[in-house]
C-alpha cells in the first residue's frame, strides 16, 4: 500500500466537525457493532456493523454520489468498508482516521472511550 492512496482514503476528525458545523452535506456510517453504537455514538450517523454491510449495501444507495465518512473504534473497519464502497462505484467515502476513539479526544469529549 502505498501511502499517498491510504491518505486520500482517510479524513481527519478535526475535519469532518468543520464539514459538519459548516453545513455541508456529509454523512457518517458507523460499521461497528450494535454493543459498540450503545457505549459511544456520534450524533446522526447510520449504524450498518462491518459483518452487515453486503446484506445492507441497498440501504447506502441514495448516497452513491455524496460524500461519506466511515467510522469505527479505531479505523481498521472503516477502511476496509472505505475500500468496499468506492469499489462498487461510490464516488467520495473516506474512512475517519483514528475513529470514534480518535473522534472523542479530539472534537468531542463526550462522547465515552472505551
Amino acid at each position: 500500500m502505498n501511502e499517498p492512496q491510504t491518505t486520500s482514503l482517510e479524513i481527519d476528525p478535526t475535519e469532518v466537525r468543520r464539514r459538519l458545523d459548516a453545513g455541508d452535506p456529509l454523512h457518517l456510517l458507523d460499521c461497528r457493532t450494535e454493543g459498540e453504537w450503545e457505549i459511544a455514538r456520534i450524533e446522526h450517523a447510520r449504524l450498518i456493523p462491518l459483518q452487515e454491510i453486503s446484506l445492507r449495501m441497498e440501504e447506502l444507495e441514495d448516497w452513491r454520489r455524496e460524500p461519506i465518512v466511515v467510522y469505527c473504534h479505531m479505523g481498521a473497519r472503516s477502511m476496509v468498508i472505505t475500500r468496499l464502497l468506492r469499489h462498487v462505484g461510490f464516488d467520495d467515502v473516506r474512512s475517519m482516521a483514528g475513529g470514534i476513539d480518535r473522534w472523542s479526544r479530539e472534537v468531542d469529549d463526550k462522547i465515552a472511550t472505551y
